[in-house]
């Protein structure tokens, strides 16, 4: 089993991306949706 300062990195790890994945995901959605506008007219 991993040890406790191992869990405790893993949460933080975790955290970070969460907290990346929450700013990138709409930013990736508005540049998507800018070129997909781009390409249409």
């Amino acid at each position: 089993m991993a040890s406790a300062n191992d869990m405790k990195e893993a949460n933080k790890t975790y955290n970070s991306f969460i907290a990346n994945l929450k700013w990138t995901v709409p930013l990736i959605c508005v540049i998507t949706a800018i070129v997909i506008v781009l390409i249409a007219s």
